[in-house]
């Protein structure tokens, strides 16, 4: 479908439903992969689960939230593979709490995974990034029009569009695109809770009639990554089978 061959990726949060589907997507493609989660050991197993192939796989411990954590993940990367051709964005925190239950910490530990933890990997990549290189930060549906119980998480997700867009004018002068994609309920683990509470007057508002999967997202990551996206730069791209339209 694409061409990733020989290309290197950062994932942040690469164990998780999105990301992993990505990350095989791209070893089928043929990169180069840094996967980075805060669970070491589950994050090997996966790794190991992947294909064998000629490009080599390297992971990770990192807390998204700490940005001494991910300074050394992007130095690794430049030290193991000599810069950055992809940087996903996917690590997330996503809690169902109204906002008159919200503490501070809650509020702030959100906004530390799901925005803090984007700011520093786009920072931290940035100079590391080679012409022709791509960012796709992951946002959301949230971000576009709000959620239920979610403010927090859609909030973090409405500020990393504006961020995304903004990044474009400092990335273009050196060939290097930004862009993200907007899930909308997709079968992952992180929106089990949403799919048993509230699942069925979702897929009846949905023309599609269905949830999303981690692999339709993962195919429209790899092509705003590959070649094929070269001149698409600063845009968004919903995944939601028809329940949003912006």
């Amino acid at each position: 479908m694409f061409d990733l061959k020989g290309k290197v990726a950062l994932l942040t949060g690469a164990n998780g439903g999105i990301p992993r589907a990505t990350a095989a997507l791209f070893r089928k493609l043929g990169a180069h992969l840094l996967l980075t989660d805060l669970d070491p050991a589950a994050l090997e197993t996966f790794a190991q689960s992947l294909p064998a192939a000629e490009a080599r796989i390297l992971t990770a411990r990192v807390d998204v939230t700490n940005r001494e954590e991910v300074d050394e993940a992007v130095a690794l990367a430049g030290r193991e593979f000599g810069g950055i051709d992809i940087l996903v964005t996917g690590a997330g925190l996503y809690v169902e709490q109204p906002v008159t239950e919200m503490s501070d910490e809650d509020w702030r530990l959100t906004l530390g995974v799901n925005l803090d933890g984007v700011f520093y990997a786009c920072r931290a990549a940035m100079p590391v990034i080679r012409h022709g290189g791509s960012i796709v930060n992951i946002a959301s549906m949230a971000g576009h029009r709000g959620s239920v119980r979610h403010a927090h998480y859609a909030a973090c997700k409405a500020a990393v569009l504006g961020f995304t867009r903004s990044l474009v004018h400092e990335l273009s002068p050196r060939g290097i695109r930004a862009n993200c994609v907007s899930p909308g309920i997709i079968a992952t683990p992180m929106t089990e809770g949403v799919m048993a509470s509230n699942g069925a007057a979702l897929i009846a508002n949905t023309p599609m009639r269905r949830f999303g999967s981690p692999d339709e997202v993962a195919s429209v990551i790899a092509f705003l990554a590959s070649d094929a996206a070269a001149f698409v730069t600063g845009e968004t791209i919903h995944i939601n089978g028809g329940l949003y339209m912006d």
